[in-house]
């Protein structure tokens, strides 16, 4: 049996009640809201506390990206770093911004018959790109890319990246008092990330697949 605090279990029972109200999972301001954070960080910091205890499953790339394990059985949801025996190849999981952020899809689209260790590293999941803000290291609007799950990266490195409920593919620099997530196209602005946001990294890029001609 999985042992919570008395705060993590108030945190998982609001996310159980909210999705059978909504059929849908809270976002982290709305945790924070109805149970007296101070910021979404606070919750944040409880849903990975219960995603490490198992109680529940953060979905990458997804704005409302949680799971109950013991609840859901819904397999458009499920952890996309497991593959599904009646697909072969790596997921399709939403789409990712390339450009200003926009909200991720929160489930499986597709599954696209690459195999992960065409990559390298190897890739857990595929997201499809939305806007032009990658273009001049060749990722362009409706591609497909690789990424590897991994909180790990250096500067320099290209991310997928959560900011509060937003999801978007940059170029990852930690600075003294932000984080700065830089385009590769000169037309875009970058985005600075403070302490007052909700921050993630979801994972690092590692290749891209195209399906038409630009």
């Amino acid at each position: 049996m999985i042992k919570l605090t008395a705060r993590q279990q108030q945190v998982l029972d609001f996310i159980r009640s909210y999705m059978d109200a909504h059929s849908m999972p809270p976002t982290r301001a709305e945790i924070a809201r109805e149970l007296g954070f101070k910021s979404a960080n606070a919750a944040e910091e409880h849903l990975k506390a219960l995603a490490r205890k198992g109680a529940i499953e953060m979905i990458p790339g997804a704005s409302r990206g949680l799971r109950l394990p013991a609840l859901e059985n819904d397999e458009s949801i499920s952890n996309t770093t497991a593959m599904d025996p009646a697909h072969a190849g790596l997921p399709v999981i939403g789409r990712v911004a390339a450009g200003s952020p926009t909200l991720a899809a929160e489930h499986i689209d597709e599954y696209c018959p690459v195999a992960p260790d065409f990559f390298s590293p190897r890739a857990d999941f595929l997201l499809r790109v939305n806007g032009m803000s990658m273009k001049d290291i060749g990722v362009f609007d409706d591609d497909l890319v690789a990424v590897a799950k991994t909180a790990q990266v250096r500067d320099g490195d290209i991310i997928v990246a959560r900011i509060n409920e937003d999801v978007t593919l940059k170029r990852y620099f930690r600075e003294q008092q932000c984080i700065r997530l830089v385009a590769e196209n000169e037309a875009f602005d970058d985005i600075i990330v403070t302490d007052e946001d909700v921050f993630a990294i979801e994972g690092k890029y590692v290749g891209v697949i195209r399906r038409q001609l630009h």
